[in-house]
Protein backbone atom coordinates (compact mmCIF):
# COMPACT_ATOMS: atom_id res chain seq x y z
CA UNK A 1 0.00 0.00 0.00
CA UNK A 2 1.40 3.44 -0.90
CA UNK A 3 2.73 5.63 1.90
CA UNK A 4 1.79 8.89 0.17
CA UNK A 5 -0.01 10.82 2.88
CA UNK A 6 -2.35 12.77 0.58
CA UNK A 7 -3.63 9.61 -1.07
CA UNK A 8 -3.93 7.58 2.11
CA UNK A 9 -5.60 10.42 3.97
CA UNK A 10 -8.32 10.78 1.34
CA UNK A 11 -9.34 7.11 1.43
CA UNK A 12 -11.41 7.86 4.53
CA UNK A 13 -13.76 10.21 2.65
CA UNK A 14 -15.28 7.49 0.43
CA UNK A 15 -18.61 8.73 -1.00
CA UNK A 16 -18.08 12.43 -0.37
CA UNK A 17 -17.90 14.49 -3.56
CA UNK A 18 -14.25 15.21 -4.34
CA UNK A 19 -14.43 16.87 -7.75
CA UNK A 20 -16.98 18.54 -9.98
CA UNK A 21 -15.71 18.43 -13.54
CA UNK A 22 -17.61 19.03 -16.80
CA UNK A 23 -20.84 19.30 -14.75
CA UNK A 24 -20.37 15.83 -13.30
CA UNK A 25 -19.81 14.88 -9.66
CA UNK A 26 -16.95 12.51 -8.81
CA UNK A 27 -16.59 10.93 -5.38
CA UNK A 28 -13.36 10.09 -3.60
CA UNK A 29 -14.01 6.40 -4.34
CA UNK A 30 -14.22 7.27 -8.07
CA UNK A 31 -10.93 9.12 -7.89
CA UNK A 32 -9.14 6.27 -6.16
CA UNK A 33 -10.60 3.63 -8.45
CA UNK A 34 -9.59 5.51 -11.60
CA UNK A 35 -6.11 6.41 -10.35
CA UNK A 36 -5.56 2.76 -9.32
CA UNK A 37 -6.40 1.73 -12.90
CA UNK A 38 -4.00 4.30 -14.36
CA UNK A 39 -1.24 3.19 -11.96
CA UNK A 40 -1.74 -0.45 -13.00
CA UNK A 41 -1.49 0.45 -16.69
CA UNK A 42 1.65 2.51 -16.16
CA UNK A 43 3.29 -0.28 -14.17
CA UNK A 44 2.59 -3.00 -16.72
CA UNK A 45 4.88 -5.86 -15.74
CA UNK A 46 6.92 -3.69 -13.37
CA UNK A 47 6.50 -3.56 -9.63
CA UNK A 48 7.54 0.09 -9.28
CA UNK A 49 8.27 2.96 -11.68
CA UNK A 50 11.21 3.96 -9.46
CA UNK A 51 10.77 7.72 -10.05
CA UNK A 52 10.28 7.56 -13.80
CA UNK A 53 9.12 11.02 -14.98
CA UNK A 54 5.67 10.72 -16.59
CA UNK A 55 4.38 13.86 -18.31
CA UNK A 56 0.70 14.55 -18.86
CA UNK A 57 -1.21 17.13 -20.90
CA UNK A 58 -4.78 17.29 -19.64
CA UNK A 59 -7.11 20.22 -18.98
CA UNK A 60 -7.91 20.92 -15.30
CA UNK A 61 -10.42 18.18 -14.55
CA UNK A 62 -11.15 14.87 -12.88
CA UNK A 63 -8.99 13.25 -15.57
CA UNK A 64 -6.05 15.50 -14.66
CA UNK A 65 -6.33 14.60 -10.97
CA UNK A 66 -6.70 10.86 -11.62
CA UNK A 67 -3.64 10.90 -13.88
CA UNK A 68 -1.52 12.77 -11.33
CA UNK A 69 -2.55 10.36 -8.57
CA UNK A 70 -2.05 7.34 -10.82
CA UNK A 71 1.52 8.40 -11.58
CA UNK A 72 2.21 8.83 -7.88
CA UNK A 73 0.64 5.48 -6.95
CA UNK A 74 2.84 3.72 -9.53
CA UNK A 75 5.98 5.30 -8.07
CA UNK A 76 6.53 7.82 -10.86
CA UNK A 77 7.24 11.55 -10.91
CA UNK A 78 4.31 13.64 -12.16
CA UNK A 79 5.30 16.24 -14.79
CA UNK A 80 2.27 18.37 -15.69
CA UNK A 81 2.49 20.14 -19.05
CA UNK A 82 0.85 23.49 -19.66
CA UNK A 83 -2.09 23.36 -22.08
CA UNK A 84 -1.22 26.92 -23.22
CA UNK A 85 2.40 26.22 -24.12
CA UNK A 86 3.55 25.92 -27.73
CA UNK A 87 5.32 22.82 -28.97
CA UNK A 88 8.81 24.23 -28.38
CA UNK A 89 8.15 24.87 -24.68
CA UNK A 90 6.74 21.38 -24.18
CA UNK A 91 9.67 19.89 -26.06
CA UNK A 92 12.04 21.52 -23.57
CA UNK A 93 10.25 19.92 -20.62
CA UNK A 94 10.10 16.50 -22.26
CA UNK A 95 13.74 16.63 -23.28
CA UNK A 96 14.96 17.98 -19.94
CA UNK A 97 13.14 15.29 -17.94
CA UNK A 98 14.19 12.48 -20.32
CA UNK A 99 10.52 11.62 -20.43
CA UNK A 100 9.64 8.38 -22.24
CA UNK A 101 5.84 8.45 -21.79
CA UNK A 102 3.16 11.15 -21.95
CA UNK A 103 -0.52 10.85 -21.06
CA UNK A 104 -2.83 13.17 -22.99
CA UNK A 105 -6.57 13.67 -23.10
CA UNK A 106 -8.26 13.38 -26.49
CA UNK A 107 -8.22 17.13 -27.36
CA UNK A 108 -4.44 17.22 -26.91
CA UNK A 109 -3.44 14.03 -28.72
CA UNK A 110 -3.08 15.87 -32.02
CA UNK A 111 -1.02 18.58 -30.31
CA UNK A 112 1.57 16.10 -29.11
CA UNK A 113 1.51 13.43 -31.82
CA UNK A 114 4.21 14.77 -34.15
CA UNK A 115 6.40 15.93 -31.25
CA UNK A 116 6.31 12.54 -29.55
CA UNK A 117 7.05 10.81 -32.86
CA UNK A 118 10.17 12.95 -33.36
CA UNK A 119 11.34 12.49 -29.77
CA UNK A 120 10.57 8.75 -29.69
CA UNK A 121 8.18 9.22 -26.76
CA UNK A 122 5.20 6.93 -26.19
CA UNK A 123 1.97 8.94 -26.34
CA UNK A 124 -0.79 7.44 -24.20
CA UNK A 125 -4.40 8.38 -24.95
CA UNK A 126 -6.10 8.85 -21.58
CA UNK A 127 -9.34 7.56 -23.08
CA UNK A 128 -7.66 4.33 -24.14
CA UNK A 129 -6.75 3.39 -20.58
CA UNK A 130 -9.08 0.55 -19.66
CA UNK A 131 -11.86 1.34 -17.21
CA UNK A 132 -11.87 -2.29 -16.09
CA UNK A 133 -10.88 -2.90 -12.50
CA UNK A 134 -7.26 -4.03 -12.39
CA UNK A 135 -6.47 -5.71 -9.11
CA UNK A 136 -2.75 -5.64 -8.46
CA UNK A 137 -0.46 -4.56 -5.63
CA UNK A 138 0.92 -1.04 -5.81
CA UNK A 139 4.41 -0.12 -4.59
CA UNK A 140 5.18 1.35 -1.20
CA UNK A 141 6.28 4.94 -1.71
CA UNK A 142 8.70 6.47 0.75
CA UNK A 143 7.72 10.11 1.48
CA UNK A 144 11.27 11.22 0.66
CA UNK A 145 10.93 10.08 -2.95
CA UNK A 146 10.54 12.56 -5.79
CA UNK A 147 6.90 13.28 -6.60
CA UNK A 148 6.60 16.19 -9.01
CA UNK A 149 8.58 18.41 -11.36
CA UNK A 150 7.22 21.89 -12.08
CA UNK A 151 9.01 24.20 -14.46
CA UNK A 152 9.63 27.76 -13.39
CA UNK A 153 11.24 30.72 -15.09
CA UNK A 154 14.42 31.76 -13.35
CA UNK A 155 17.36 34.00 -14.05
CA UNK A 156 18.57 31.64 -16.76
CA UNK A 157 17.06 31.70 -20.21
CA UNK A 158 15.28 28.33 -20.01
CA UNK A 159 12.87 27.25 -17.25
CA UNK A 160 14.32 24.95 -14.58
CA UNK A 161 12.63 21.83 -13.24
CA UNK A 162 11.74 22.21 -9.56
CA UNK A 163 11.61 18.78 -7.90
CA UNK A 164 9.39 18.28 -4.85
CA UNK A 165 9.21 15.10 -2.79
CA UNK A 166 6.02 13.65 -1.38
CA UNK A 167 7.12 14.94 2.01
CA UNK A 168 7.62 18.45 0.61
CA UNK A 169 4.10 18.40 -0.86
CA UNK A 170 2.57 17.09 2.37
CA UNK A 171 4.26 19.87 4.34
CA UNK A 172 3.07 22.55 1.92
CA UNK A 173 -0.52 21.25 2.13
CA UNK A 174 -0.73 20.80 5.89
CA UNK A 175 0.70 24.26 6.58
CA UNK A 176 -2.17 25.78 4.58
CA UNK A 177 -4.77 23.43 6.06
CA UNK A 178 -3.81 24.70 9.52
CA UNK A 179 -3.37 28.37 8.63
CA UNK A 180 -6.53 28.77 6.53
CA UNK A 181 -8.68 26.33 8.58
CA UNK A 182 -9.73 24.01 5.76
CA UNK A 183 -12.45 21.44 6.50
CA UNK A 184 -14.62 18.87 4.78
CA UNK A 185 -17.34 21.49 4.38
CA UNK A 186 -15.21 23.52 1.99
CA UNK A 187 -16.07 23.82 -1.69
CA UNK A 188 -13.61 25.72 -3.87
CA UNK A 189 -13.76 26.84 -7.48
CA UNK A 190 -10.50 26.22 -9.36
CA UNK A 191 -9.89 28.56 -12.31
CA UNK A 192 -6.09 28.34 -12.15
CA UNK A 193 -3.69 26.49 -14.47
CA UNK A 194 -2.48 23.18 -13.09
CA UNK A 195 1.19 23.43 -13.95
CA UNK A 196 1.73 25.87 -11.07
CA UNK A 197 1.85 25.35 -7.33
CA UNK A 198 -1.05 27.82 -6.84
CA UNK A 199 -3.58 25.61 -8.60
CA UNK A 200 -2.08 22.23 -7.73
CA UNK A 201 -1.29 22.70 -4.02
CA UNK A 202 -3.22 25.69 -2.68
CA UNK A 203 -6.50 24.80 -4.35
CA UNK A 204 -6.74 21.19 -5.56
CA UNK A 205 -4.60 19.35 -3.02
CA UNK A 206 -5.78 21.33 0.01
CA UNK A 207 -9.41 20.74 -0.93
CA UNK A 208 -8.86 17.00 -1.29
CA UNK A 209 -6.73 16.64 1.84
CA UNK A 210 -9.51 18.25 3.88
CA UNK A 211 -12.27 16.08 2.39
CA UNK A 212 -13.78 19.07 0.60
CA UNK A 213 -14.76 19.55 -3.02
CA UNK A 214 -12.82 21.11 -5.90
CA UNK A 215 -14.95 22.37 -8.79
CA UNK A 216 -13.10 22.94 -12.06
CA UNK A 217 -13.62 25.70 -14.60
CA UNK A 218 -10.87 24.94 -17.15
CA UNK A 219 -11.29 28.17 -19.13
CA UNK A 220 -11.73 31.35 -17.12
CA UNK A 221 -14.82 33.36 -17.97
CA UNK A 222 -15.73 36.20 -15.63
CA UNK A 223 -19.50 35.97 -16.13
CA UNK A 224 -19.48 32.20 -15.66
CA UNK A 225 -17.51 32.60 -12.42
CA UNK A 226 -20.12 35.04 -11.13
CA UNK A 227 -22.91 32.61 -12.06
CA UNK A 228 -21.16 29.80 -10.16
CA UNK A 229 -20.84 32.12 -7.16
CA UNK A 230 -24.61 32.72 -7.39
CA UNK A 231 -25.32 28.98 -7.15
CA UNK A 232 -24.25 29.17 -3.50
CA UNK A 233 -22.15 26.01 -3.21
CA UNK A 234 -18.69 27.61 -3.39
CA UNK A 235 -17.33 29.08 -0.15
CA UNK A 236 -13.64 29.57 -1.06
CA UNK A 237 -11.96 31.24 -4.01
CA UNK A 238 -8.30 31.75 -4.86
CA UNK A 239 -7.01 33.67 -7.85
CA UNK A 240 -4.37 36.01 -9.19
CA UNK A 241 -4.90 39.81 -9.16
CA UNK A 242 -5.66 39.86 -12.89
CA UNK A 243 -8.67 37.60 -12.34
CA UNK A 244 -10.07 39.84 -9.60
CA UNK A 245 -9.57 42.80 -11.93
CA UNK A 246 -11.63 41.04 -14.62
CA UNK A 247 -14.37 40.08 -12.15
CA UNK A 248 -14.57 43.69 -11.00
CA UNK A 249 -14.87 44.88 -14.60
CA UNK A 250 -17.65 42.35 -15.29
CA UNK A 251 -19.48 43.49 -12.16
CA UNK A 252 -19.19 47.15 -13.17
CA UNK A 253 -20.71 46.37 -16.57
CA UNK A 254 -23.70 44.51 -15.10
CA UNK A 255 -27.10 46.02 -14.36
CA UNK A 256 -27.91 47.01 -10.73
CA UNK A 257 -30.09 43.97 -10.03
CA UNK A 258 -27.36 41.60 -11.22
CA UNK A 259 -24.74 43.53 -9.26
CA UNK A 260 -26.76 43.14 -6.08
CA UNK A 261 -27.21 39.41 -6.67
CA UNK A 262 -23.50 38.85 -7.34
CA UNK A 263 -22.43 40.90 -4.32
CA UNK A 264 -24.84 39.01 -2.07
CA UNK A 265 -23.43 35.69 -3.30
CA UNK A 266 -19.96 36.71 -2.08
CA UNK A 267 -21.20 37.34 1.46
CA UNK A 268 -21.41 33.59 2.15
CA UNK A 269 -17.74 32.94 1.33
CA UNK A 270 -15.48 32.21 4.27
CA UNK A 271 -12.22 33.03 2.45
CA UNK A 272 -10.94 34.65 -0.73
CA UNK A 273 -7.20 34.66 -1.46
CA UNK A 274 -5.02 36.57 -3.91
CA UNK A 275 -1.52 35.52 -4.85
CA UNK A 276 1.18 34.81 -7.48
CA UNK A 277 1.64 38.56 -8.02
CA UNK A 278 1.38 41.73 -5.97
CA UNK A 279 -2.21 42.82 -5.37
CA UNK A 280 -2.72 46.54 -6.11
CA UNK A 281 -4.36 48.21 -3.13
CA UNK A 282 -7.07 49.85 -5.33
CA UNK A 283 -8.11 46.39 -6.55
CA UNK A 284 -8.28 45.10 -2.97
CA UNK A 285 -10.41 48.05 -1.90
CA UNK A 286 -12.79 47.86 -4.85
CA UNK A 287 -13.22 44.10 -4.39
CA UNK A 288 -14.04 44.70 -0.71
CA UNK A 289 -16.69 47.25 -1.70
CA UNK A 290 -18.24 44.81 -4.18
CA UNK A 291 -18.00 41.55 -2.23
CA UNK A 292 -17.59 42.46 1.41
CA UNK A 293 -14.50 40.23 1.37
CA UNK A 294 -11.02 41.36 2.39
CA UNK A 295 -8.69 39.42 0.13
CA UNK A 296 -6.01 37.44 1.97
CA UNK A 297 -2.61 38.03 0.40
CA UNK A 298 0.15 35.48 0.74
CA UNK A 299 3.63 34.89 -0.62
CA UNK A 300 5.09 31.79 -2.16
CA UNK A 301 6.94 30.35 -5.11
CA UNK A 302 7.38 27.06 -6.90
CA UNK A 303 10.44 26.13 -4.85
CA UNK A 304 8.83 26.60 -1.42
CA UNK A 305 5.07 26.37 -1.86
CA UNK A 306 3.67 29.08 0.38
CA UNK A 307 5.94 30.81 2.89
CA UNK A 308 4.07 33.83 4.26
CA UNK A 309 0.41 34.64 4.72
CA UNK A 310 -1.80 37.30 6.17
CA UNK A 311 -3.81 35.81 9.03
CA UNK A 312 -7.09 33.99 8.49
CA UNK A 313 -8.28 35.50 11.75
CA UNK A 314 -6.80 38.93 12.26
CA UNK A 315 -5.75 41.99 10.32
CA UNK A 316 -5.13 41.49 6.62
CA UNK A 317 -2.90 44.42 5.92
CA UNK A 318 -3.04 45.80 2.35
CA UNK A 319 0.24 45.55 0.47
CA UNK A 320 1.68 43.06 2.98
CA UNK A 321 1.98 39.28 3.05
CA UNK A 322 1.74 38.65 6.78
CA UNK A 323 3.83 36.21 8.78
CA UNK A 324 5.47 32.80 8.23
CA UNK A 325 3.15 29.84 7.81
CA UNK A 326 3.36 26.87 10.21
CA UNK A 327 6.71 25.09 9.91
CA UNK A 328 8.27 27.86 7.79
CA UNK A 329 11.33 29.85 8.89
CA UNK A 330 12.07 33.23 7.31
CA UNK A 331 15.14 35.48 7.38
CA UNK A 332 15.88 38.78 5.67
CA UNK A 333 19.54 39.25 4.80
CA UNK A 334 21.88 41.69 3.07
CA UNK A 335 24.20 40.82 0.18
CA UNK A 336 26.66 39.17 2.58
CA UNK A 337 23.80 37.07 4.02
CA UNK A 338 23.86 38.88 7.34
CA UNK A 339 20.47 39.44 8.99
CA UNK A 340 19.09 42.95 8.51
CA UNK A 341 17.31 44.92 11.20
CA UNK A 342 13.54 45.34 11.29
CA UNK A 343 12.50 48.04 8.87
CA UNK A 344 15.44 47.40 6.54
CA UNK A 345 15.09 45.71 3.15
CA UNK A 346 16.67 42.31 2.66
CA UNK A 347 16.48 39.19 0.54
CA UNK A 348 14.04 36.55 1.79
CA UNK A 349 15.65 33.28 2.85
CA UNK A 350 13.40 30.31 3.60
CA UNK A 351 13.91 27.06 5.45
CA UNK A 352 11.43 24.32 6.27
CA UNK A 353 10.08 20.89 5.26
CA UNK A 354 8.14 22.34 2.32
CA UNK A 355 11.24 23.65 0.52
CA UNK A 356 11.90 21.74 -2.70
CA UNK A 357 14.39 18.89 -3.04
CA UNK A 358 16.47 20.05 -6.03
CA UNK A 359 16.53 21.52 -9.51
CA UNK A 360 16.21 18.59 -11.92
CA UNK A 361 19.62 17.56 -13.26
CA UNK A 362 21.14 20.86 -12.17
CA UNK A 363 23.41 20.12 -9.25
CA UNK A 364 25.30 23.41 -9.47
CA UNK A 365 22.10 25.50 -9.69
CA UNK A 366 20.72 23.62 -6.69
CA UNK A 367 23.88 24.30 -4.70
CA UNK A 368 23.86 27.97 -5.67
CA UNK A 369 20.20 28.25 -4.64
CA UNK A 370 21.00 27.60 -0.97
CA UNK A 371 23.28 29.13 1.64
CA UNK A 372 25.92 26.91 3.21
CA UNK A 373 23.67 26.35 6.23
CA UNK A 374 20.65 25.29 4.17
CA UNK A 375 18.53 28.41 3.64
CA UNK A 376 16.91 28.77 0.20
CA UNK A 377 17.62 32.08 -1.53
CA UNK A 378 14.34 33.31 -2.98
CA UNK A 379 15.72 36.33 -4.82
CA UNK A 380 12.78 38.38 -3.52
CA UNK A 381 13.31 41.51 -1.45
CA UNK A 382 11.10 42.33 1.54
CA UNK A 383 10.96 44.42 4.66
CA UNK A 384 9.63 43.41 8.09
CA UNK A 385 7.81 46.21 9.84
CA UNK A 386 5.13 46.33 12.52
CA UNK A 387 4.99 42.51 12.66
CA UNK A 388 4.20 42.07 8.93
CA UNK A 389 6.34 41.32 5.89
CA UNK A 390 6.02 43.47 2.78
CA UNK A 391 7.39 42.35 -0.59
CA UNK A 392 9.38 45.07 -2.34
CA UNK A 393 10.35 43.26 -5.54
CA UNK A 394 13.05 41.00 -6.92
CA UNK A 395 16.78 41.36 -6.80
CA UNK A 396 16.70 40.65 -10.53
CA UNK A 397 14.91 42.78 -13.11
CA UNK A 398 14.88 39.73 -15.35
CA UNK A 399 11.79 38.22 -13.72
CA UNK A 400 8.48 39.73 -14.81
CA UNK A 401 5.27 39.02 -12.85
CA UNK A 402 2.31 39.32 -15.20
CA UNK A 403 -1.17 37.96 -14.59
CA UNK A 404 0.08 35.58 -11.92
CA UNK A 405 2.89 34.18 -14.08
CA UNK A 406 6.59 34.60 -13.35
CA UNK A 407 8.20 35.17 -16.72
CA UNK A 408 11.89 35.10 -17.57
CA UNK A 409 12.85 38.14 -19.65
CA UNK A 410 16.02 36.33 -20.69
CA UNK A 411 14.05 33.48 -22.26
CA UNK A 412 12.07 35.91 -24.42
CA UNK A 413 15.21 37.86 -25.36
CA UNK A 414 16.92 34.67 -26.53
CA UNK A 415 14.04 33.94 -28.88
CA UNK A 416 13.71 37.52 -30.16
CA UNK A 417 17.39 37.55 -31.11
CA UNK A 418 16.75 34.62 -33.45
CA UNK A 419 14.58 36.83 -35.66
CA UNK A 420 16.42 37.78 -38.82
CA UNK A 421 15.62 41.50 -38.50
CA UNK A 422 16.54 41.94 -34.82
CA UNK A 423 20.08 42.97 -33.94
CA UNK A 424 19.57 43.17 -30.19
CA UNK A 425 16.76 43.52 -27.67
CA UNK A 426 15.82 43.87 -24.03
CA UNK A 427 12.63 42.70 -22.35
CA UNK A 428 11.22 44.36 -19.23
CA UNK A 429 8.00 44.56 -17.22
CA UNK A 430 6.02 47.79 -17.26
CA UNK A 431 3.80 48.30 -14.20
CA UNK A 432 0.08 47.89 -14.84
CA UNK A 433 -2.90 47.88 -12.48
CA UNK A 434 -4.63 44.91 -14.10
CA UNK A 435 -1.70 42.66 -15.00
CA UNK A 436 0.85 43.64 -12.36
CA UNK A 437 3.42 44.05 -15.11
CA UNK A 438 3.08 43.96 -18.88
CA UNK A 439 5.80 42.21 -20.87
CA UNK A 440 7.46 44.86 -23.07
CA UNK A 441 10.31 44.69 -25.57
CA UNK A 442 12.82 47.22 -26.84
CA UNK A 443 14.19 46.25 -30.25
CA UNK A 444 17.35 47.26 -32.08
CA UNK A 445 16.68 46.29 -35.70
CA UNK A 446 19.15 45.56 -38.52
CA UNK A 447 17.33 47.43 -41.27
CA UNK A 448 13.71 48.53 -41.85
CA UNK A 449 11.37 48.66 -38.85
CA UNK A 450 9.89 45.33 -37.79
CA UNK A 451 6.18 44.80 -38.44
CA UNK A 452 4.92 44.12 -34.92
CA UNK A 453 1.89 41.97 -35.76
CA UNK A 454 4.07 39.75 -37.93
CA UNK A 455 6.60 39.55 -35.09
CA UNK A 456 3.88 38.47 -32.64
CA UNK A 457 2.80 35.73 -35.01
CA UNK A 458 6.40 34.59 -35.33
CA UNK A 459 6.84 34.56 -31.54
CA UNK A 460 3.66 32.52 -31.03
CA UNK A 461 5.44 29.53 -32.57
CA UNK A 462 7.86 29.47 -29.64
CA UNK A 463 6.11 31.20 -26.74
CA UNK A 464 2.72 30.94 -25.01
CA UNK A 465 0.55 34.02 -25.37
CA UNK A 466 1.24 35.32 -21.84
CA UNK A 467 4.98 35.54 -22.60
CA UNK A 468 4.64 37.43 -25.88
CA UNK A 469 5.42 41.15 -25.36
CA UNK A 470 2.47 43.49 -25.73
CA UNK A 471 4.37 46.78 -25.85
CA UNK A 472 7.24 47.44 -28.29
CA UNK A 473 9.63 50.25 -29.06
CA UNK A 474 12.29 50.27 -31.78
CA UNK A 475 15.39 52.25 -30.86
CA UNK A 476 18.89 52.85 -32.22
CA UNK A 477 20.64 51.33 -29.21
CA UNK A 478 19.96 50.03 -25.72
CA UNK A 479 21.00 52.06 -22.65
CA UNK A 480 24.01 50.43 -20.96
CA UNK A 481 26.32 51.00 -18.02
CA UNK A 482 30.09 51.26 -18.18
CA UNK A 483 30.38 47.48 -18.15
CA UNK A 484 28.13 47.17 -21.18
CA UNK A 485 25.19 45.74 -19.25
CA UNK A 486 21.72 46.94 -20.29
CA UNK A 487 20.28 49.24 -17.63
CA UNK A 488 16.73 47.99 -17.61
CA UNK A 489 15.45 50.46 -15.05
CA UNK A 490 16.67 53.26 -17.32
CA UNK A 491 15.02 51.52 -20.27
CA UNK A 492 11.61 51.77 -18.59
CA UNK A 493 11.74 55.55 -19.12
CA UNK A 494 11.69 54.98 -22.88
CA UNK A 495 8.28 53.31 -22.57
CA UNK A 496 6.91 55.99 -20.24
CA UNK A 497 8.14 58.85 -22.39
Amino acid sequence: MPMISLLEHTRTFNDSIAIISANKDYRYTDLHERSDQIAAHLLGDSQDLHEEPIAFLIDPSFEYTASQWGIWKAGGIAVPLCVLHPEEAMAHVLDDTDCLRVIASRPHIATLYDLCQRMNITLIDYGSLSAESLQRPLPDINPERRAMILYTSGTTSLPKGVVSSHKNIESQITALIEAWEWSGYDHILNVLPLHHVHGIINVLSCALWSGGCCQFLPRFNAREVWHIFEEGRVNLFMAVPTIYFKLIREWNEADPVTQQSWSQACRSFRLMVSGSAALPVPVLEEWKNISGQVLLERYGMTEIGMGLSNPYNGERRPGHVGQPLPGVQIRLVDEQYHDVQDGQAGEILVRGPGVFKEYWKKEEATKEGFTEDGWFKTGDIAVFQHSYYKILGRNSVDIIKSGGYKISALEIEDILRKHEQIEDCAVIGIEDLEWGEIVSAALVVKRDPVEIEELKTWLSKSLPSYKIPRYYIQIADLPRNTLGKVTKNELKKYFNG
